[in-house]
């Protein structure tokens, strides 16, 4: 709670304030008679003193108000005050609408433009904005012949001069009651409001971020202790100085359209041989950008692991990693769902399971999870890639002396895109199904395997029999337990989710923080993803790590997506008329101007209905254009919608 001081420039005043003082919760230092002469004086010393808020009146107030950083109060007459010294007027003055004027400070005064009607007179005001004037505006009031002018001391000693009517300021305890309860709310929202100043200090002070204020003009305001540690600078010394001479990184063109759009920015520096991430958020107060924060954190770079030397156990290890559960599949859609339950049915089998899909499906997290869940769960795992070797490779590999068939034993052995077999290595894969044995390089080498065979392939196992390019007889053992695992186009609800996730770890991997937008999010699950769970992944880690911004929008990822795959994005986003519309809106936002009449019509009719649909909301209405509150403000300006 603040200390409070009342300077009142009247006795009367301060038997008022004593009478009801007891009434607040209020922190009162001192309560004094003060005249214009003095109270600056008396204000410096209370403040030294700790007080935080001044009650006074008038003249003081003013001054005050002029020469000291500090809350002040002021007593103003109410009407109703006003209005019983009106009657009193005419009761001295006993004529019919007598001329009443009022000469003072306007500070002192409510309302009272309507006083002429309600209490039947002439009613005027005589301001001043300084005592000096007092004596002026006297003299207008006697040759405007008023009949009686109501004022303080100062005007009542000069109206004796004229020998005019006077009735002297006095105000009751209801114009003090008002002060005080002003004071009351002023002193809570005070305390509040330091609370929450030194909460965020200290947030700012034991952040594991560097973080540094900047005003409106790119000046550095504060600094905390890690930005200082990260920069080898006390804050003092950095305290002025623009943030471009800090960091010469960041240029002032970026930064002046920061501050100027009210849009993020994020950048990556290096200071000390230490890579840090920044990003500069505007802080935007009533639609208007004063300033921003700068939150700076370091880099992890990998840590390579040391080489150790390998073992038997470790050899022996290295078959069975730990394998993933049909937990860890993302089954939001109903086919994926699908596909899990047969996946987990084909586990209690010992036959051999075909997974088929295209690349970057699921099929090896499936594999491991049917291995998982299977009576060979403790038997080793071992996965081998067919494609894109020559025959003698694919039997080494695989049917060799010490190839996988021989180290898989009592385990499975996972064959990706095993339609690559040559066909004499078919023949040897059917004779391992069939009859679980393995001819080794010499004639006579027969060995018992207990293996079990999970492939994939990427086309229907009917279509390789069609094409000449699988073996009826191996068609035959590996038909029954055929499953296909749909591309993510097809999961709408699967894509969203690992979309999410994947642009998350992209993030997280590279200590960035990134948002993307509804328009950018639509686009995402939009786009085909041939390549799937790899695609994704790939993209999301180019976004991130190129990123020149923070926030992703509609426009940034379509360019991108056409710039990688200008194939499969030909067209991206031009299904949808609201989603171009969107697109477009954005585009005008970064001071694109090639659009016609038409557009600009659109782009008012979209943004009237979105205030429509959230009631005139414009943080929910910007949010949902995926801009910012400034640049919606702009738009509404620019076509004239008012809410």
């Amino acid at each position: 709670m603040g200390k409070i001081a009342l300077f009142l420039p009247q006795e009367e005043m301060l038997y008022q304030a004593h009478n009801l003082l007891p009434d607040y919760d209020l922190d009162v230092e001192e309560v004094k008679q003060t005249n214009p002469q003095g109270v600056l004086t008396e204000a410096k010393r209370a403040v030294e003193e700790g007080v935080t808020i001044i009650i006074t009146r008038g003249l003081q107030a003013l001054l005050l108000k002029k020469y000291m950083a500090i809350p002040v109060v002021e007593i103003t007459m109410t009407a109703q005050e006003m209005g019983l010294l009106v009657v009193k007027a005419k009761q001295i003055v006993n004529k019919p609408n007598p001329r009443i004027a009022v000469v003072g400070f306007p500070n002192m005064f409510s309302d009272m433009s309507r006083f002429s009607e309600l209490y039947d007179v002439d009613f005027r005001t005589y301001f001043v904005d300084n005592s000096d004037e007092i004596q002026g505006q006297v003299k207008r009031a006697v040759n405007d012949q008023c009949d009686l002018i109501i004022g303080g001391e100062s005007v009542l000693v000069i109206t004796e001069q004229y020998q005019i009517k006077s009735l002297y300021l006095t105000s009751t305890e209801e114009s003090m009651r008002q002060a005080l309860k002003t004071a009351e709310r002023m002193d809570y929202a005070m305390g509040v409001e330091k609370r929450s100043v030194a909460q965020m200090e200290t947030l700012i002070d034991y952040s594991d971020n560097g973080i540094i204020q900047i005003d409106g003009y790119g000046n550095i305001v504060s600094a905390n202790a890690m930005m200082e540690g990260l920069i080898q600078k006390k804050a003092e010394e950095i305290r002025g100085s623009h943030l471009c001479d800090i960091f010469p990184e960041i240029r002032r063109e970026s930064l002046q359209w920061i501050l100027e759009e009210g849009r993020d920015y994020s950048i990556q520096l290096e200071r000390n041989h230490t890579l840090l991430f920044a990003i500069i958020a505007p802080i935007v107060v009533d639609e208007k950008v004063d300033g921003a924060i700068v939150t700076c954190h370091r880099i992890r770079r990998p840590q390579l692991e040391k080489p150790e030397v390998e073992t038997d156990a470790d050899r022996k290890k290295k078959y069975m990693p730990v394998m993933a559960q049909f937990s860890d599949i993302i089954q939001e859609s109903e086919k994926m769902q699908e596909c899990v339950q047969l996946a987990k049915l084909f586990a209690y089998s010992e036959q051999p399971v075909v997974l088929r899909g295209e690349p970057g499906t699921e099929r090896r997290i499936i594999a491991e999870s049917i291995h998982n869940s299977s009576m060979r769960r403790t038997g080793p795992f071992l996965d081998i890639p067919c494609e894109g070797l020559a025959e003698q490779e694919q039997w080494n590999l695989i049917f060799g002396e010490k190839g996988a068939a021989v180290q898989a034993q009592g385990g499975t052995l996972l064959l990706q895109d095993a339609d690559q077999l040559s066909f004499p290595n078919q023949y040897r894969l059917y004779q391992l199904i069939r009859f679980h044995v393995y001819y080794g390089a010499q004639i006579g080498n027969l060995r018992k395997l207990d293996v079990r065979v999970i492939a994939t392939v990427s086309r229907s196992l009917n279509q390789l029999v069609k094409e000449g390019k699988m073996r009826k007889d191996l068609f035959y053992l590996l038909s029954g337990l055929e499953l296909e695992v749909p591309p993510l186009r097809e999961r709408k609800e699967d894509l969203n989710q690992k979309i999410a996730q994947a642009f998350q770890r992209s993030c997280e991997r590279y200590s960035h923080y990134h948002i993307l937008t509804e328009g950018a999010k639509i686009i995402l699950s939009r786009y085909p993803w041939p390549g799937n769970l790899f695609q994704i992944d790939s993209f999301m880690d180019r976004l991130v790590l190129t990123a020149k911004k923070r926030v992703f929008d509609e426009v940034s990822i379509v360019r991108l997506l056409q710039s990688l795959y200008p194939e499969e994005s030909e067209g991206l986003g031009e299904e949808s008329q609201s989603d171009v519309l969107y697109a477009q809106l954005l585009q005008t936002g970064k001071k694109e101007k090639q659009y016609t009449a038409l557009i600009h019509t659109e782009e008012a009719a979209k943004i009237q209905e979105t205030l429509r649909h959230y009631c005139g909301n414009r943080e929910k209405t910007a949010e949902a254009l995926g801009i910012s509150k400034v640049t919606l403000w702009r738009y509404m300006k620019k076509y004239g919608i008012e809410v």
